[in-house]
């Protein structure tokens, strides 16, 4: 802007915030909606591309586990499900505790804020990498006491040694993933994992063929993957200096003001690992039903299957909370309600494209897998229930994204906990088990889970959310310190204020331009 010369001024006015805000809210409802979800498919769409990119690696990991043989199938197959139960699960919800700080934070131009959070996140998942690592340590011992056969645990053993770098590898990964999208920077993210991905394939190789190292190539594969990952995104953060407004040097700083955080991130890892969980459970319930070996064979395409499609609702809702997290950190309520109704709409879109997409593959989409006809008879009944359990699941998974951008995850644990276990649970034992539903009634538990979440969701955001209190929550969350005179007060000339859409005020009590 230029200067303006003094002898051009008119008068000293005043700009009332309340009234911009209720101006920009008062424009075109649709229009604001369109722009509203651009701005989240901003986010989103590069998520979906960062999720296909990460998931197409762990096939691979899985076709390379596969190649080995039948053991190393199942054992690394055992060990991946341990690893999630114990360790994955655990890291990932703990990282989204930093996630409503920091998008907050960005709206409220409290840059140093996300910059000290990441330093706390990444301290808090390493100092919990050491317990889990000593569980993973001690893992064939915990499986053979729980029946499973010596030759598997031994092999899990085997691949989850060589995994435990990954641990570390994830302490960075979470945190550096959040720090960016909480600042809308999003496509780095693909491309660092694009790059990843790329060379994951070569590095199988070699490590699994070349040096015939085996499930333990595989594992290593996986880890050093993770620290490529690790790597490229820590160098782009340097090289562009995206780091320069938010970074503050180590300090014994990061070591103060745990609670918020903590506050925050143990209820959003209780969420994480309460949904992560209900899958592995399902999976040990398999194995008590009348065909053990076609159920749990047809669990694991299936999960396989709700693990792709789990992308798009995922990337949708980290977009959401981003958006709700910043307009209410920037004390824009309104603007942050109207991201939740965007978002929620999108979701149940995407859960009618889920439901078309399993209807239309359900014949056709376990013979990527196995030719075995009756794993295909069970996986092509069960995919339309799939199909009606993402009506629930996208709008249930979006709505979790607004309670993180709203720091309410312990909310969100409290849903999770009530709908999938006093609610499905009940459901999947009672038909799968004593109503001879067997394998299909365990997953209309499922539907009954995800079903009752979405209503739940839609009642806590729609209803019972005041989003006035949701912004003064975030200026207290993100400590702002608000200088009302340097926000209210801008030396402008008369011709401006008569041109612009907004309202000021003469200090000298004049009447309205």
């Amino acid at each position: 802007m230029e200067a303006i010369e003094s002898e051009h001024i008119n008068h000293v006015y005043t700009i009332d915030k309340d009234q911009i805000e209720q101006s920009k809210t008062e424009q075109n409802p649709l229009f604001l909606a369109i722009q509203e979800a651009k701005s989240i498919s901003n986010i989103a769409l590069p998520m979906i591309f960062t999720g296909l990119l990460l998931y197409s690696r762990s096939m691979i990991s899985m076709l390379f586990l596969g190649r080995l043989g039948e053991l190393s199938l199942a054992g690394g197959s055992l060990a991946i499900g341990f690893a999630n139960i114990t360790g994955y699960s655990i890291l990932s919800g703990l990282a989204m505790g930093m996630e409503p700080i920091c998008g907050q934070a960005f709206g409220a131009k409290r840059y140093k804020i996300i910059g000290l959070s990441l330093q706390r996140t990444i301290l808090l998942l390493l100092m919990v990498s050491i317990p889990i690592s000593f569980l993973w340590l001690n893992m064939q011992k915990i499986l053979i006491f729980c029946g499973q056969d010596h030759d598997i645990a031994n092999e899990a053993q085997s691949y989850i040694l060589f995994s435990l770098p990954d641990l570390f590898s994830l302490a960075f990964l979470h945190p550096l993933r959040i720090y960016l999208r909480s600042q809308s920077i999003i496509m780095p993210l693909t491309y660092c994992a694009a790059l990843a991905s790329l060379v994951h394939i070569p590095i199988n190789y070699f490590l699994v063929i070349v040096l015939n190292l085996g499930i333990k190539g595989v594992a290593l594969s996986g880890v050093w993957t993770n620290f490529n990952l690790v790597g490229s995104l820590i160098a782009y953060i340097i090289v562009s200096k995206v780091h320069k407004k938010t970074w503050s040097s180590i300090s014994c700083e990061c070591f103060k003001g745990w609670k918020s955080l903590l506050d925050l991130a143990i209820p959003s890892c209780v969420s994480v690992c309460l949904e992560w969980w209900w899958y592995e459970i399902m999976i040990l319930l398999c194995g008590l039903l009348l065909n053990p070996k076609a159920t749990v064979a047809s669990m694991g395409i299936l999960i396989q299957t709700t693990s792709l499609i789990y992308i798009f609702p995922s990337s949708l809702s980290f977009g959401v909370s981003t958006r709700v997290g910043n307009e209410l950190g920037a004390n824009r309520p309104n603007l942050a309600r109207l991201t939740a109704i965007v978002g929620l709409s999108s979701s149940f879109v995407l859960g009618l494209f889920a439901l078309t997409f399993a209807i239309l593959v359900r014949n056709v989409w376990a013979n990527m897998f196995t030719q075995d006809q009756e794993i295909i008879a069970l996986t092509s009944i069960i995919l339309p229930i799939i199909g009606l359990c993402e009506l629930g699941n996208c709008p249930q998974t979006t709505g979790f994204g607004v309670l993180r951008g709203t720091a309410r995850p312990k909310l969100g644990a409290n849903i999770n906990l009530g709908c999938f276990y006093l609610v499905g649970m009940p459901v999947a034992i009672y038909l799968g088990f004593f109503r001879g539903y067997d394998f299909t009634g365990l997953w209309i538990g499922l539907l009954a889970a995800q079903a009752s979440c979405a209503v739940t969701m839609f009642l806590v955001i729609l209803s019972r959310t005041n989003w006035e209190d949701q912004a003064k929550r975030a200026k207290q969350l993100t400590a702002t310190i608000e200088n009302e005179d340097e926000e209210k007060f801008i030396i402008i000339d008369e011709e401006t204020c008569q041109s612009s859409d907004y309202y000021y005020h003469k200090i000298d009590g004049s009447s309205n331009v």
